[in-house]
């Protein structure tokens, strides 16, 4: 087993996890403590790219080319003043400060990358979520997922298929029928309906005619009593009401009991025929940090102080998805979302900063500057929350800019202004010249 030091003289910071908010930290922690050398910054990832995870619903349904939008860890490393390792953290010696990282395989199986073990002063771990199918019967064996960019291109590679094996069918034969069925009306479900009507529509404008738009029957199924449960209630009733106008099948107030080959049965006893299916309820975090020694809760996340340190061992931190913090004195916590990830991201750079002067910590307060669900090309709905402005309620193209305002600030803190700008002008250039769909 092969051991990865560095100077002695700098401390150690060591981030597992790629996702949005391990790479925002990572660059920021590059940009200042790295460029200065005040400290060894390195980030580790199971990919060798990145991809906005709030963009894989576009990816599953073709309206994201992920090629054009992933960031490679090496170079965005070499241009911010932090260090790269390819791994999978499987485990921790706490007392010799060292994570273990597992053998790395190529395509045949033949080991590329042997087991590591890299020391750290200070470990960040931030490796995000999955997807929780509660355990229920069938999920795993017949139900796709979209918790990274290979599952979201998998769902594409399947529904292309099905299009192009109707195309081929005989001339005179009746139109083809594909059921999908959804589970899960949170954001990512709600999303990925109505991107798979926009679709359908742009396949028949290609000529894939043998599918109707019609006749790509996309189900929404949640166990809730209506659409996107955990946001207020006046953005859940236009979201509904553009769904049912697209023709979507909404199924609430009913969980999934059982998951076939053949489509879903819920706990009503009806039964939804479905030879796609995609669950999207649910959040749990990677299963192994129930292994390392520190407080987890029953979704594998790491418990937290409001300072980000995990409470058995103040040298570990965690944020995003993969962290329990406190928020407010009422036992509630911050919620698994974009925003609480990007804020902590924020203030832990300044934590580790203050960390290392012997400063004291700052403790995180989560701010919730509302919602945004995008409904692809038909219309986006959401809030904007703020000091100043209260609750805004924003429907339509003006919801729609604010949200592709979002993926442009994280593009912004990882690139920097002038860079997220050259990237916006080639985004409008490529867009006149591209295919609007994905079609491979």
């Amino acid at each position: 087993m092969s051991y990865v030091a560095s100077p002695e003289s700098l401390p150690r910071i060591l981030i597992v996890g790629g996702g949005a908010g391990g790479l925002e930290l990572a660059t920021h922690l590059g940009r200042s403590l790295g460029k200065r050398k005040k400290a060894r910054i390195t980030l580790i990832d199971t990919n060798m790219t990145h991809i906005w995870k709030p963009l894989l619903h576009e990816v599953a349904a073709g309206s994201l080319n992920s090629s054009g939008d992933e960031l490679n860890y090496v170079v965005q490393a070499k241009w911010n003043y932090f260090h790269f390792q390819l791994g999978a953290m499987h485990g921790i010696d706490r007392e010799r400060q060292i994570i273990q990282l597992s053998a790395i395989q190529d395509d045949s199986g033949d080991e590329l990358i042997p087991p590591r073990e890299i020391a750290y002063d200070y470990l960040v771990m931030a490796v995000g979520s999955n997807t929780n199918d509660f355990n229920t019967s069938g999920a795993a064996e017949h139900c796709l997922f979209l918790d990274t960019r290979e599952q979201a291109e998998r769902f594409h590679r399947l529904l292309l298929n099905q299009y192009m094996k109707a195309q081929a069918s005989s001339e005179g034969q009746i139109s083809e029928k594909i059921n999908v069925a959804i589970i899960g009306a949170g954001a990512t479900g709600v999303e990925l309906a109505a991107e798979l009507h926009h679709a359908a529509l742009l396949l028949q404008a290609y000529g894939l005619d043998r599918i109707r738009p019609e006749d790509l029957h996309i189900n929404l199924v949640e166990a809730s009593a209506r659409v996107l449960p955990a946001l207020p209630e006046r953005i859940s009733k236009p979201v509904t009401d553009t769904l049912q106008s697209l023709g979507v099948h909404l199924h609430t107030g009913s969980p999934v009991k059982a998951v076939t080959a053949e489509g879903l049965m819920l706990a009503n006893g009806k039964h939804i025929s479905a030879s796609l299916k995609v669950w999207a309820a649910g959040i749990r975090a990677p299963a192994f940090l129930g292994t390392l020694g520190l407080e987890t809760n029953r979704i594998n996340q790491l418990a937290v102080y409001t300072t980000l340190q995990t409470t058995l061992d103040s040298r570990v931190f965690a944020f995003g998805d993969c962290a329990a913090c406190p928020s407010g004195e009422d036992g509630q916590f911050v919620p698994p979302r974009a925003q609480a990830a990007h804020q902590q991201a924020t203030l832990l750079a300044k934590n580790l900063k203050r960390v290392i002067e012997g400063k004291p910590l700052q403790e995180y307060v989560y701010r919730d500057y509302g919602s945004l669900i995008s409904l692809s090309s038909f219309s986006a709905v959401g809030n904007l929350m703020g000091n100043l402005t209260g609750s805004v309620m924003l429907e339509g193209k003006l919801a729609r800019l604010f949200y592709a305002s979002l993926y442009r600030m994280h593009q912004m803190a990882l690139y920097g202004i002038p860079r997220t700008l050259l990237l916006m002008l080639s985004d409008r250039i490529g867009s006149s010249t591209a295919p609007r769909l994905k079609l491979h």
